[in-house]
């Protein structure tokens, strides 16, 4: 393994587990901090890292605290960016800014794959992608996650793009900069809160150790993209596509009354339909994470041991 970069730092228990090349799974923070209300947030932060433990891998949040890349956090920290009135959102254009004025930054998916490389980890989970938002053709607001992906070798677990989003162009725009993009037991991509979008899986695979190989496949072949891996949420606890698309629909025309815009807008969109729902969706959010982080814990064990199912 390469030494991590040595603007961060990482906890004892990541850096000894990185140093035996054993499972080391990241997670982002902006979840934490802009994605859950408070105290579901630190609950959520708590129960996720304990999946990954009971997994066999360890868990590695990544935030930004007091300017200082962070690659592994204590209980007092997660409590401060669950709770912290002044915790900017941090993607990878925001990072210098962060450790310059030595603020408190919450990792979005892009800052947080690009950290969790430089700590030399290659598994990542989250609850969902961003990508091309609805009217990007006017607004150009395209995620910074799709260019972090075609540049940086991690494979990112989540339950699809969030379906705020404009999947299907999304998708082209993965397939444009080369990102493979696995679905994990099923033919149809996911969409975040639902099991299925209408857009069919670019490639499917069925568990931990072919997801493993796919990965090993793509960086033996110098390839420096990420991987996309999508696990859709659990049939049990989606909210059905064809009840999720009003509610997005009456969120995305709330934020355009409001004048919402760039980063603000998921944030905003994902409350709102907390609202909507009468809190559906938080739960359907809860369990997908939990989910992905299941699988994202069987996936980095199975990297670290070719041939293990």
């Amino acid at each position: 393994m390469n030494a991590p970069h040595p603007l961060l730092t990482l906890t004892d228990e990541v850096a000894d587990a990185l140093a035996a090349d054993r499972p080391v799974v990241a997670l982002e923070s902006t979840i934490i901090s802009h994605g859950m209300p408070y105290p579901q947030n630190v609950a959520m932060a708590t129960e996720v890292e304990q999946i990954v433990r009971d997994g066999g891998a360890v868990p590695a949040t990544i935030a930004v605290l007091d300017g200082v890349p962070r690659i592994g956090l204590g209980k007092d920290d997660l409590e401060l960016l669950a709770s912290h009135g002044d915790v900017m959102k941090v993607s990878v254009r925001d990072l210098p800014y962060a450790v310059a004025r030595r603020l408190h930054g919450a990792t979005t998916v892009a800052a947080t794959m690009r950290l969790a490389a430089m700590a030399g980890i290659r598994v990542f989970v989250t609850g969902g992608l961003g990508g091309v938002h609805r009217g990007a053709e006017l607004s150009f607001d395209v995620s910074a996650d799709l260019t972090e992906l075609s540049r940086t070798p991690v494979a990112v677990v989540s339950a699809g793009v969030k379906s705020i989003l404009d999947i299907g162009l999304t998708l082209e725009t993965l397939e444009t900069y080369g990102v493979p993009v696995l679905v994990n037991g099923a033919d149809e991509f996911p969409s975040f809160y639902s099991r299925s979008s209408g857009h069919a899986a670019p490639m499917r695979v069925d568990g931990a150790a072919e997801i493993a190989d796919v990965m090993r496949a793509t960086w033996d072949l110098d390839l420096s993209t990420g991987l996309v891996v999508a696990n859709p949420i659990p049939a049990d606890d989606e909210i059905p596509a064809d009840r999720i698309g009003g509610i997005i629909e009456q969120a995305l025309a709330d934020a355009d009354a409001r004048g919402i815009r760039g980063k603000d807008t998921t944030p905003y969109l994902l409350a709102r339909i907390v609202e909507i729902t009468g809190g559906d969706s938080l739960v359907a959010n809860i369990a997908l994470v939990r989910h992905n982080a299941r699988l994202a814990a069987a996936v980095a064990s199975a990297y670290c041991s070719p041939g293990v199912p």
